[in-house]
C-alpha cells in the first residue's frame, strides 16, 4: 500500500485555474458552435469568445490544459479548433528537447 507521501496530490489543485477564468459563469454558447454554424455568424461568436479570452488571468494555464489534452471542440485559451490542431501539429513536429512554443 503506497505510504501517504506517495499519493499525488488533491485533484482540485490541478484544476483550480478554472475558478478563475474569465468565462466562469459564461453562457457556453459563446464558446462553443452549436450544429451547422457557419460563416458570418461563427466567426463573429468565436470573436466575442476571443475577446473575453483576452482579458482572462487564467488565459495561459487555459491553453496549455487545451494543448495538452487535445480539445476538440469549442474556443480555448483564445484559440478556436483549427488554431489548436496547427499548434498540437506544430509541437509533435518540434525534435525531442527542443523547447516547446505556445502558438499565440
Amino acid at each position: 500500500m503506497p505510504q501517504p507521501s506517495q499519493l499525488p496530490g488533491p485533484a482540485s489543485t490541478f484544476w483550480d485555474w478554472q475558478l478563475h477564468g474569465a468565462c466562469r459563469g459564461a453562457e457556453s454558447a459563446v464558446f462553443f458552435h452549436p450544429d451547422g454554424e457557419r460563416g458570418r455568424a461563427r466567426a463573429m461568436r468565436e470573436h466575442r469568445a476571443k475577446a473575453i479570452c483576452a482579458e482572462c488571468p487564467v488565459l495561459t494555464q487555459c491553453r496549455e490544459h487545451a494543448l495538452s489534452v487535445r480539445e476538440v471542440y469549442g474556443i480555448w485559451g483564445g484559440m478556436g479548433e483549427s488554431e489548436r490542431a496547427a499548434a498540437i501539429d506544430e509541437r509533435s513536429r518540434a525534435p525531442r528537447g527542443e523547447p516547446r512554443r505556445l502558438a499565440s
